[in-house]
C-alpha cells in the first residue's frame, strides 16, 4: 500500500511539474547548443546549473501566474487590454529575473560574469541579454503552458459532453423504468378508485393531479432544463398523491417560496429523487409521530432545498448505503450538470434522515419546440 500512497501524494501536490520543467528546459538548451551530453553536463554537473535553475524557475513562475491569475482574472472576464499589459509585464519581469543566475554561476565558478559571459554591471548589458535567451525562453514556456492548458480543457469538455449525452440516455431509460414504477401507479389508481364512491370531488381533483403528473413525465421533461415552477408543480402533485395513498398517521409539511423562481431553469427530476426517497423511507410506526418536512426557497439565482423525514430509529436501514441508489444517481447528475455549482449534504440521524441541497440555478433557455408551442 505504501507505493500507492506515494503515488497519490506525488500527483495530489503536482510534484510531477518539477521534473517536467527540468526536462523541458534541458531539451530546449540541448537544441540550442546541439548536444544532449554537453547540455546535461551544464545542467546537472557544473556550477552553471545555478544559471539553468533560473531558466527553469522564473519562466515556470510566469506560466503559472498567467494560467492561474491573469487568465481567470482578466482574459476570461473580457478585460483583454489589461491582460495583454500584465502578460507583457510578466514576460519582461521573468526575463530580467533570469539574469542574476549568470552572475551567481560566475561567482560560484570563482570568476565574474564579464569574463565568462561577457556581462558588465550596467543597464545596457542587462537589457541586451534579457531580450535574447531569457525573453525567448519565457515566451516559449508561456506558449507551451497555454497550449497544454487549452488542450487539457478541450479534452475535459469533450469528455463531459460525451458523459452528459450518455447520462441523458441512461437517465431517460431510468425514468421510464423507475419513475413510472407500477407500485406507485397502481396504488394511486386504487386510491382514486375508492375515493370515487366516498368523495367524488376529491377523486376528480386527484385524477387531475395524476394526469398532470403523467403529462409532465411524458412531455415536459425532455429538455436539459425545464422551468423551475413546472418542477415545483410536479412535486406538489406528487406529494398530494403520495399523501392520498399513505396512512393517516403521516404528517407532511410543505413550505415552498417560489416568488423568485420565474425565469429560472433546473434539470428535470433533480429535486424529485429526494422527495421520493423521503416517502419511501419515512417511518410508518403506529403510536408515534411520522413526518416529512420539505422546504424550498429561491434567493436570487440560488436554490435552497431541504427534505427531512422521520425514521424508525435504530431499526431503520441505512438509506445512504442500501436505499440510496437514487441518491447516488442524482449526485452523479449534479456532478455532470452542475460542476462546482452545488452543495449537497446528506445526513442520517437516529430519528431522522436529512437532505440539504444548495444549487446555483441558470436562466431558463427556451427551446425551439417550446417556443413553437407558446406561439
Amino acid at each position: 500500500m505504501a507505493p500507492v500512497s506515494r503515488q497519490n501524494w506525488f500527483f495530489k501536490y503536482k510534484i510531477y511539474h518539477i521534473p517536467f520543467w527540468l526536462l523541458y528546459s534541458y531539451l530546449l538548451w540541448s537544441l540550442e547548443i546541439g548536444s544532449l551530453y554537453q547540455a546535461a553536463q551544464e545542467y546537472f554537473f557544473s556550477v552553471y546549473a545555478v544559471k539553468c535553475f533560473f531558466y527553469v524557475l522564473f519562466p515556470a513562475f510566469a506560466v503559472y501566474f498567467n494560467l492561474y491569475f491573469l487568465i481567470p482574472r482578466y482574459l476570461q472576464k473580457g478585460r483583454y487590454g489589461w491582460y495583454l499589459l500584465f502578460l507583457a509585464f510578466t514576460i519582461i519581469a521573468s526575463s530580467f529575473l533570469i539574469i542574476p543566475g549568470y552572475y551567481l554561476s560566475a561567482w560560484l565558478a570563482g570568476s565574474n560574469a564579464k569574463n565568462i559571459f561577457g556581462l558588465t554591471n550596467n543597464w545596457n548589458s542587462f537589457y541586451q541579454l534579457a531580450r535574447q535567451e531569457p525573453l525567448k525562453n519565457t515566451i516559449a514556456a508561456i506558449t507551451l503552458g497555454m497550449s497544454i492548458k487549452l488542450a487539457k480543457n478541450w479534452i475535459e469538455t469533450q469528455r463531459r459532453h460525451q458523459a452528459l449525452e450518455k447520462e441523458k440516455l441512461e437517465t431517460e431509460l431510468k425514468f421510464l423504468k423507475y419513475q413510472f414504477n407500477p407500485h406507485f401507479l397502481f396504488n394511486s389508481i386504487n386510491s382514486i378508485f375508492f375515493l370515487i364512491h366516498k368523495n367524488p370531488d376529491m377523486a376528480s381533483a386527484s385524477l387531475a393531479k395524476f394526469s398532470e403528473l403523467l403529462r409532465h413525465q411524458l412531455y415536459e421533461c425532455n429538455d436539459q432544463q425545464i422551468a423551475l415552477d413546472k418542477e415545483i408543480a410536479y412535486l406538489e402533485n406528487f406529494i398530494e398523491l403520495e399523501k392520498l395513498r399513505q396512512n393517516q398517521n403521516l404528517a407532511v409539511q410543505l413550505d415552498i417560496d417560489q416568488a423568485h423562481a420565474q425565469g429560472t431553469g433546473i434539470a428535470p427530476f433533480i429535486l424529485m429523487t429526494f422527495v421520493e426517497n423521503a416517502f419511501k423511507h419515512v417511518s410508518k410506526e403506529k403510536g408515534q409521530s411520522n413526518w416529512i418536512r420539505i422546504v424550498l426557497s429561491v434567493t436570487g439565482m440560488q436554490l435552497h432545498f431541504t427534505v427531512t423525514n422521520s425514521t424508525a430509529g435504530s431499526n431503520a436501514p441505512e438509506v445512504i448505503n442500501y436505499g440510496g441508489i437514487g441518491l447516488k444517481n442524482v449526485q452523479r447528475r449534479l456532478d455532470l450538470i452542475y460542476p462546482g455549482q452545488y452543495h449537497l449534504d446528506i445526513q442520517q440521524n437516529p430519528e431522522s434522515f436529512n437532505v440539504e441541497l444548495k444549487l446555483q440555478l441558470a436562466q431558463l433557455e427556451v427551446s425551439p419546440s417550446t417556443q413553437l408551442i407558446a406561439e
